[in-house]
């Protein structure tokens, strides 16, 4: 077994260099959480709970609390992650005393360590592009729920709501609220958004997220905003139609117009700045509500209403940084489907954020790791290596390669 210390050689991880990277920035945790620890006993420390979460990520075997309890017995996990044997009750009872706020430092640092370029329309958007989101994972109700509390659709509302703000240019998640699924009042989607809004972004929105009290928070907070709007927005009170470019209308662009929208609505209720509406061709779908062997999505026309404050950004731009939105919704299959995080290791709202800090900062690592944004077969040759399947030299020719490929696009 590894020694206790947290700056023990031992602890690093064999051949993983950005892991190197990161246990001494965990290591700064390792007494978090045990100022009631008075008899010194406490064997299972926050960096420890971390690595064993990030290790899951990385192996598609390990996806319970059960799991990892199983794995802390393994001798080689032992040594590389400086973790001790643990028992069930420990991994479930270590959430309630650590705070995940302590993780975000450690994000902000790897952050500052990918690369910002502008991808997307370089010298176009004064701003950072940011998708915002939130995507539900659905936990086992317990049996009062499952008979009283279904919907007309015959599901429980048990579950968690990840609110994701997601940079589209560096392709990473940066920020996950974790709150309960229900989309209403304090946990309502909009909600976490209005409360962690940042200067220098530009937050593309899909309709939801359509309120003018949010986006002037956004104006006033020093960001702009892409939000698409309801079909049936009232676009009638005209204040300019401008005309729409070549370059617009190969993009499928319609229409360019600044409006006054929310005529008939108190004063501090409105936008309280010009709003520009750009109308885009696209697919018509009718609605199919969700209903077992259906997909969900509201019905459409077949025409995209795009609002933004970015008055002075060709139309054909602000179709296109909307049409990347969906970037966001590839990011939640990523996390809940190769990362596993559709199966949640605690119950408790610390332990869930824990591990939504660990998805993020798994994901940092991917990316500083490919040097980009990684493909599928990536995470697959991320995910043998760390299991002793791939050797680092196979490794590194797969990351080469990529990196090849990335520069010829």
């Amino acid at each position: 077994m590894a020694a206790d210390d947290p700056e023990s050689p031992e602890r690093a991880l064999a051949g993983c260099k950005y892991f190197d990277r990161l246990v001494p920035l965990l290591a700064r945790l390792h007494n978090v959480g045990c100022a009631r620890d008075a008899a010194g006993n406490r064997t299972l420390h926050y960096d420890h709970y971390c690595l064993l979460v990030l290790l899951a990520l990385f192996n598609p075997t390990l996806r319970s609390l059960r799991a990892l309890q199983q794995a802390s017995t393994l001798k080689k996990v032992q040594r590389q992650l400086g973790c001790p044997r643990t028992s069930l009750g420990s991994l479930s009872e270590a959430v309630a005393v650590f705070d995940p706020s302590r993780l975000e430092g450690i994000i902000g640092e790897l952050l500052q360590e990918v690369p910002r370029a502008r991808s997307l329309h370089p010298g176009q958007i004064p701003h950072v592009l940011t998708a915002v989101d939130g995507s539900v994972v659905r936990t086992l109700a317990s049996l009062t729920a499952a008979a009283y509390l279904k919907d007309k659709n015959g599901q429980t509302h048990c579950g968690w709501r990840f609110h994701t703000h997601f940079e589209i240019d560096r392709g990473v998640p940066v920020r996950m609220d974790v709150t309960c699924a229900a989309n209403t009042g304090k946990t309502e989607e909009k909600q976490p958004l209005r409360q962690h809004l940042e200067s220098d972004r530009c937050y593309v929105m899909d309709r939801w997220y359509a309120e003018f009290r949010l986006w002037n928070a956004i104006v006033a907070a020093g960001s702009s905003y892409v939000c698409r709007i309801r079909d049936n927005s009232n676009l009638s009170a005209l204040q300019q139609e401008r005309p729409v470019s070549a370059a617009a209308q190969a993009a499928g662009v319609l229409r360019d117009v600044v409006v006054t929208l929310g005529a008939g609505r108190n004063p501090q209720e409105r936008p309280d700045h010009p709003v520009r509406v750009v109308l885009v061709q696209s697919t018509p779908h009718t609605k199919t509500g969700g209903r077992k062997g259906d997909t969900a999505g509201p019905s459409s026309a077949g025409v995209l209403r795009i609002a933004t404050n970015l008055l002075d950004v060709p139309a054909e731009v602000i179709a296109d940084i909307y049409k990347h939105r969906w970037l966001i919704e590839l990011f939640f299959r990523f996390f809940k489907h190769l990362l596993g995080c559709r199966h949640l290791f605690s119950q408790h709202p610390a332990g869930i954020q824990i591990q939504a800090y660990c998805a993020i900062i798994a994901c940092l690592l991917i990316s500083l790791w490919t040097g980009g944004k990684p493909t599928l077969r990536t995470y697959e040759m991320l995910c043998l290596y760390l299991q002793g399947w791939a050797d680092l030299e196979e490794l590194t020719a797969h990351l080469e390669k990529l990196r090849q490929e990335q520069k010829t696009k």
